[in-house]
This record gives structure tokens, sequence and C-alpha cells, in this order.
């Protein structure tokens, strides 16, 4: 679970603009291995975001982003690159395969849906920071609440007539100060969980809406009316009592709080700004659509595609259930492998939008073993972390990790270079074993050698037939 310590926007702008892109890259070398010509690529362009959101208006309006091509194989890192970076200036990403839009029938997706869906993930994440900001609050609340349905509040004492004609309350006082420790004594043991076994009745909202059955020739995509959101508004909300433990009925006033304490509109107006100003597209697969007109069947549509996405890329206003969004300042980072395709298939008017380009290298065996020890969170590490939780202590030697690269290296170059995805069906293939045999080897050391690799390992890769299937 991430935890992430209490700070400012302010503060968070500040640090992120204080990253140079030497440090940008640096950042990103902590996640991928080689590949500086793309990395040098991206830090110069989220430097650039920076710096124009530091010039006037006026001028900030005119300056677009430049986006990026990334030319190389399969597993080399270019989505891993494009998803740190986004995650490092915290900013909306969106991963989409521009091939989707090249679907044939009523399955293709209209190409606006990459700008809806980003404003939906912008949501989320403006969402889920709120919800961090008002939890303390909400479970105050929420154990409030909780308290009055366990210990209901005890009426007003009764004013009795008194000898002198007027009124006294007898032991109002008294009445008072008693329910009160009564109240802190359920509070702390609600804290201890020496409650959560109690049933207790609550409201809880339905959720049995109408059902609605809409057919539309444009899609489901196209409608921006949120009918779900109309709903509690054309049949009101209605709740029904329901009984639950303690625990649960804790858990739920709890996330009825938070939506209480969250202004949604406020959400959506940092989202929309946040999509506007900082969001990523990475559009995956451009080499799909890199054809020209003049084939036949499936493939005639490539060249549609493209031009639905140009305007998307260009800048335009895309009308969404949250209100129009421009995206004329979303930066797009296209990726493919051109293995068949060239950049310069795409149609002269999308090249255009695209002018920084960058090669991705295939990766050698030394990247390999980088990849498995290197990265914040290496298939090393994990592996290790995995089989730690059985009590077993995993150990590669240098030469083990060796081995595994250089057997990743060699499937791919007699199969399909599929790149780093490669030292994934290795390492689980070398573990096998030890993860299916590690509940039965608890609180013992294992050692990882090349002997052991090559073991595991040798028969298939000789056999291509089988490491085609396997490996």
């Amino acid at each position: 679970m991430a935890i992430y310590l209490p700070s400012t926007a302010e503060e968070e702008q500040l640090a992120l603009d204080e990253l140079t892109p030497r440090e940008i890259v640096a950042e990103l070398d902590k996640h991928v291995i080689g590949q500086n010509a793309a990395k040098r690529a991206v830090a110069i362009a989220l430097r650039n975001r920076m710096r124009r959101q530091k010039l006037t208006p006026d001028l900030a309006e005119e300056i677009i982003p430049k986006n990026i091509i990334m030319i190389g194989p399969t597993g080399v890192g270019k989505t891993e690159i494009a998803r740190r970076l986004a995650r490092l200036a915290n900013s909306p990403f969106l991963k989409v395969e521009a091939s989707k839009f090249t679907e044939v029938g009523y399955v293709g997706r209209d190409v606006e849906s990459m700008v809806r869906d980003l404003v939906e993930i912008a949501i989320d994440n403006v969402r889920g920071e709120k919800l961090e900001d008002v939890a303390d609050k909400a479970e105050l609340n929420a154990e409030e609440r909780l308290l009055d349905i366990l210990l209901p509040p005890s009426p007003p004492p009764r004013p009795e007539p008194s000898s002198a004609g007027g009124v006294v309350i007898d032991g109002g006082s008294a009445l008072v100060e008693s329910s009160s420790r009564t109240r802190e004594k359920l509070r702390q043991q609600l804290r201890e969980g020496k409650l959560d076994d109690r049933t207790v009745e609550i409201d809880v909202r339905e959720r049995n809406f109408p059902s609605f059955e809409i057919i539309s020739n444009q899609g489901i995509e196209e409608m921006d009316v949120n009918i779900k959101d109309m709903l509690p508004n054309i049949f009101g909300q209605r709740t029904k009592k329901r009984k639950m433990k303690v625990n649960e009925a804790f858990e739920y006033l709890i996330q009825e709080e938070e939506h209480r304490l969250i202004d949604m509109d406020q959400v959506t107006r940092i989202a929309i700004d946040r999509v506007e100003n900082s969001g990523i597209v990475f559009l995956d697969e451009i080499d799909k659509i890199a054809g020209r007109e003049g084939g036949h069947g499936p493939d005639v549509s490539r060249e549609g595609v493209q031009r639905d996405i140009l305007p998307i890329v260009e800048g335009t206003t895309v009308n969404t259930r949250y209100g129009m969004v421009r995206t004329d300042h979303v930066l797009f980072i296209a990726a493919g492998a051109f293995h068949v395709s060239k950049p310069s298939d795409l149609i002269p008017e999308l090249q255009g939008r695209f002018p920084i380009r960058v090669e991705l290298k295939s990766l050698t065996m030394e990247d390999f073993v980088r990849i498995l020890t290197e990265p914040k969170s290496s298939l090393v590490k994990q592996y290790t972390a995995l089989l730690e939780t059985e009590g077993v202590k995993l150990e590669f030697t240098p030469e083990a990790l060796d081995e595994v690269a250089r057997f990743a290296f060699r499937v791919n170059e007699s199969t399909e270079n599929i790149g780093a995805r490669r030292l994934h069906t290795i390492m689980e293939r070398v573990l096998d074993e030890l993860s299916f045999d590690a509940p039965e080897r608890k609180g013992q050391a294992v050692t990882v050698d090349g002997d052991y690799v090559r073991k595991m390992l040798t028969d298939i890769v000789k056999d291509q037939d089988l490491s085609r299937y396997i490996l």
C-alpha cells in the first residue's frame, strides 16, 4: 500500500517545477533500463509543459505540445516510459491501442472516446485525492452516527413543578453526565473493536434502479447524459433498513460521509483542468493504421481512422458528460514497431502533428541482466518478496542471472522478439518447482545458481517447436 505524506498542492507543484530534464531522466532510469533518447525526448516535453505554465496566458495559449512518436520493437519500454512520466508529473494518463478504432462493425470505437476515458481517469484521481483529505473527518462523523445508533440520545428530563410555584429539572445535569460517560465508554470499545460482532440496523440507500434499454446508431459512448445521475432526481433517493455487523456498518457510514463531504463540482473542475493542461494520451500500435487507401476489406478503414484521430491530436473540443474538454494542450505519445510500415506512411497532416521521433533500440543480453536487478520493482525483487511470504528466503547468484538473460536473448532471437517480456516467461519456468513447493519449504533458504537455471531450461530451449509454445 502506498503511503503519501501530507502536502499541499503548492508544495507538489514546486517539487515538480524543480525537476530538470536531467533529473527527470534520472527518475525514469529507476524504472526503465536504457533508451536514453526516448527518455530525453519525454523529459524535454515535460519540462516544456512546466515552462509554459510560467508564461502569460495569451502566449501560453499559443504554445502547443510537441507530440512524440516512439519507434521500436515490442517489450523495450515504450509504454513504461510514458506511464512513469505521467506518474512523475501526476498527470491523467490513458493508454489506448489505435487499432481499436479500425475494428469493423458496431464494436469499433469512436475516437473521441479516448478523451472521455481520460476525463474519467482524471475524475477518479482527483476524487481519490479529495477522499484522502476528508478521510479523518468522515471517520469521525461515521463514528458519531454509529454511536447514535448504538446509544440513542436520551430524551430531555421532564420539568416538575416546585413548591414555590415554578418548575425545576430534577437530576438533569447528572443524567446528561451519565449519558456522556456511557457514550465515551462505547466510543472506546468501538475503537478497540470490541463491538464489531454486535448487530445494528441502519438506513441503506437502495441501488436498484429501473432498467433502461437505449438503442442508438452512435453507440453508448456518444451519450453524454449519465442516466444513473438522473435517476435519484427522477425517482427520489429511497432507503431501506438493513441489519449488519458494527464493523460493516462503520465502513458503510464512512463511505457515505466521504461522498457527502466531497464537492463533486469542484472535483470535476479540477479534473477537466488537469486533462486540458497536463493530460497524456499514449497511442499504441499506431503503425497498424499507417496504411494508405487502395486495399480491400477491413484495411481500407486505416486512413479513415487517421483522419478521425487528426482533429483530436490537432486540438478540438470534445463533448463529455462533465462538460466540454479541449485537447489543444494534451500531450500525445504515439508508439509502434513499424517493422512493416514506416512513419512516412502516415497521412502528411498526422505526421506533422508528431514532430519528435525517437528510435528505441532492441535489448541486449547486458540490458536483460540490468532489467532483472536494477529497477525499483525488478523481477528478482518481486519473486524474492513473493516467496518470502511463504517463509522461503530466495537468492539468485550472478551466474544464474546471466543464464536467465542468455536464455531470454536466445529465445527472442530464434522465435519472436518480445523484448523484456520474455524474462517473465523464463523466470516463471525457472521458478516453477520452487513456487509450487514453497509452502512445504517454510524456513528454508534457497539459492538459484547457473546449474539450476540450465537444468530447468536447456531441454526446452533446444527443442525450438516446444520453446515456441512454452517460452
